[in-house]
């Protein structure tokens, strides 16, 4: 059976004649966009059209919009790309619990790869950061909020080294989108210098560029996580 036409709302096609110029480099990462004004004027169509189609854009991450201004392109990152689904990926955790366990394993999978390469390609420098990372966690155990974001920071230190921007761009996502139930994963009584201890093995065998031994230490690090998460399946709070 053949499927009728669809007729379009006017707003598509603004959104469409935006998109041609965006990709075509007519209006560049960084560049504002004309007017709402000029938008109505240039394409014949009301202010409810240009709005719906800048709103669109917005929603899809490819233009901002600041009060009183002019829409404006972004420029393209990783960090950006992945925090446009955030808000979906902590949604399904809430809905569907069932999918920590496919976040879990998504984690493993990626650290584990992760600690090996930077065994494998960490400079003097680069183990350097690693050990300063360590250092200022440690000196944060008197501060449970700040001790959480450092334990994210020193997770996305270590996938830094690959060189790959979008690695520490994921393992950040990660902790975002697995927050509540870390929190209350990290008020375990002692796990704050387990924690610590754990990450000190990890840089240690990157340190010696021994890529096996950096997988153990990350894997075991992890798992040990993983089996606290079961136990504080409920959100913090």
């Amino acid at each position: 059976m053949t499927e009728p036409i669809q007729r379009r709302k006017l707003f598509q096609e603004v959104l469409d004649r935006l998109m041609k110029r965006i990709r075509s480099g007519d209006i560049p990462p960084g560049a504002q966009l004309p007017s709402e004004r000029e938008l109505m004027e240039e394409y014949g169509v009301g202010r409810p059209a240009v709005r719906e189609a800048l709103q669109t854009l917005e929603r899809s991450g490819i233009v901002e919009i600041a009060h009183g201004e002019r829409a404006r392109v972004v420029v393209p990152t990783a960090a950006r790309l992945i925090g446009q689904v955030a808000g979906g990926a902590m949604h399904l955790l809430r809905s569907q619990p069932d999918s920590l366990e496919h976040l879990k394993d998504a984690r493993l999978f990626l650290e584990t790869g992760m600690a090996r390469l930077a065994a494998e390609r960490a400079t003097a420098a680069d183990i350097a950061r690693l050990r300063e990372a360590v250092a200022r966690h440690r000196a944060s155990l008197n501060d449970l909020e700040t001790f959480m974001e450092l334990d994210m920071v020193f997770h996305r230190e270590l996938a830094m080294v690959s060189g790959n921007p979008i690695f520490p761009a994921i393992v950040e996502a990660l902790f975002r989108w697995a927050g509540e139930y870390y929190q209350a994963m990290v008020r375990a009584p002692g796990v704050e210098d387990l924690t610590l201890a754990e990450h000190e093995r990890i840089v240690e065998a990157i340190a010696q560029h021994d890529p096996e031994a950096a997988d153990q230490a990350m894997r075991a690090h992890l798992t040990r996580a993983s089996q606290l998460y079961k136990t504080t399946r409920e959100p913090a709070g």
